[in-house]
């Protein structure tokens, strides 16, 4: 049996849809009836309602010990993809007690219960810091603690080393680390808002780059270390290094809007993140905080390539992907 975490969020969903279709035995963990909707709506978006009614489905929380517990009873392998995802301060605390504690959580009940292996869904905002004169973020780059990093990617970076703390006691593991993940239906938030606020009129857009992904490419990599002898390593899975400039014009074309035309400088940012702090004293979601302003500048780059040696995986072409994901946009 294999136990999923974060079943009804973009790559839980997808990652059950996988494993039932290649003949697994899957229980995945829900918070509430109406989370699993969205694990359905992706089931018959591929035309997969069948396959959605295999699903051992188990009311429970990363931070729900005893409903957590029960949740390991006879499961060989988990895969980890509960998260908290937030770029506002005001989420700190929520951040750690999700990412970090629940995390913790999980690989203490993976050691008592015997689990085989885990695989850990994390994320580039947990990889290390470029020194001077390097170019291209890998997964030996390391994480300087004296540099300014968003609460969210400290929070993946302390569930991380959660992660190795398991190893170290005798759990084999592996850990993804995605880039943006582009996917569809989940379109008020990560890379779905995106296709959200491009069709509404989006003005601005940034030269800075990072890496993207798609959910499916993301999935069938983690299928396939959990299948190898791989454990003890990470990956970092970005098909490709694009420019936020880039991605939103191709997402604009593809969903046939005006795209962003207004270059926002750093400036610009700068005083975009003081303002809408401001404004969420006053009740309003934060939509822009210090940190993710500073990263839409950055022009990191990210290498897939240990992942390409170990798997030698087929990345989808996001040109194309982008084009069947505003096609599934403009149907809703």
């Amino acid at each position: 049996m294999i136990l999923v975490t974060g079943a009804t969020g973009l790559v839980g969903s997808h990652l059950v849809l996988h494993l039932l279709q290649n003949k697994q035995s899957v229980s995945a963990i829900y918070r509430s009836n109406h989370s699993i909707q969205k694990t359905k709506s992706v089931f018959a978006l591929y035309g997969q309602e069948a396959l959605f009614e295999r699903i051992n489905w188990i009311e429970a929380d990363i931070n729900d010990v005893p409903a957590l517990e029960f949740a390991f009873r006879n499961v060989d392998y988990v895969y980890h993809c509960a998260a908290h995802i937030s770029f506002d301060p005001a989420d700190e605390e929520t951040l750690r007690k999700v990412n970090i504690e629940g995390t913790a959580n999980v690989v203490n009940f993976c050691l008592q219960y015997g689990i085989k292996k885990l695989c850990y869904v994390s994320s580039i905002a947990a990889l290390g810091d470029l020194k001077e004169g390097e170019l291209t973020i890998t997964e030996e780059t390391e994480w300087n603690p004296e540099k300014s990093h968003s609460d969210y990617a400290i929070s993946k970076y302390g569930a991380e080393m959660e992660i190795w703390r398991g190893q170290q006691e005798g759990l084999e593991v592996v850990i993804v680390n995605p880039g943006v993940i582009l996917g569809p239906l989940f379109w008020q938030s990560g890379s779905g808002e995106i296709f959200t606020r491009v069709y509404h009129g989006l003005l601005f857009y940034t030269k800075g780059t990072t890496g993207f992904t798609t959910v499916d490419d993301v999935v069938k990599i983690m299928i396939k270390l959990m299948e190898s002898d791989i454990h003890g390593e990470r990956f970092i899975i970005a098909n490709q290094n694009i420019s936020f400039e880039a991605m939103l014009k191709g997402i604009a074309k593809a969903l046939k809007v005006k795209p962003p035309f207004i270059h926002a400088k750093p400036w610009m940012t700068n005083i975009a993140w003081r303002f809408d702090g401001l404004l969420s004293l006053f009740g309003k979601r934060r939509m822009l905080s210090r940190a993710m302003a500073k990263s839409l500048h950055n022009t990191e780059q990210f290498s897939s390539e240990r992942v390409g040696f170990a798997l030698h995986p087929t990345f989808e072409n996001l040109d194309n992907y982008i084009q069947k994901i505003a096609g599934y946009y403009l149907k809703k």
